[in-house]
């Protein structure tokens, strides 16, 4: 598994890049097929102490991601945090992946309005660009929910197009199949 640890704002010492290979190495005993991992931490100067590291990984294991962001007054309070979020979501998703057909819910969360403001588009300002992997719908829900994210695009293997999946206010999924008009 390949680790790559990125700072900003802040110095990297050995000592922190010997904790983070520490925690993080130990991912790869959970799930073997990670294909690297990318640790960025910052340092922000923020009226809030608690908030002032931040410590964000993203683990690839064969197009499955695993993402968690932790803040923390203190850099390797973050690091601990973050690393048992993303243990945490490891062990989920092999629950699921092994409990597949067991009768376990994939809309169970809720949805709350709150932190939502409505304002105008301005313009776009960053442009993401990913690999789409084909998938069935039942995928696209784990690796959203993996995510955290409330939307993901995705190749549908059974439509044979690009969807899009999103979370609606009432907890259940929504899904947009493009046509051409």
């Amino acid at each position: 598994m390949e680790l790559q640890v990125t700072g900003k704002n802040v110095d990297l010492s050995p000592t922190v890049r010997h904790y983070v290979e520490r925690k993080l190495g130990k991912v790869s005993r959970h799930l073997p097929n990670i294909i690297g991992s990318k640790v960025e931490i910052a340092e922000e100067k923020t009226k809030s102490p608690q908030e002032r590291f931040v410590v964000l990984v993203t683990v690839d294991s064969s197009g499955t991601l695993f993402r968690s962001e932790e803040r923390a007054k203190d850099l390797f309070t973050a690091i601990d945090k973050v690393a048992a979020t993303i243990n945490r979501q490891i062990e989920h998703y092999k629950g699921k992946r092994y409990g597949k057909g067991k009768g376990s819910s994939l809309a169970r969360g809720e949805f709350s309005e709150e932190g939502v403001t409505a304002q105008p588009l301005q313009k776009v300002v960053k442009v993401k660009r990913f690999a789409v992997k084909p998938m069935p719908v039942a995928e696209a829900i784990d690796q959203m929910e993996l995510l955290g994210h409330d939307f993901f695009l995705f190749f549908n293997v059974d439509g044979e197009g690009l969807n899009l999946l999103y979370r609606r206010k009432d907890g259940n999924y929504g899904l947009i199949e493009p046509e051409l008009g």
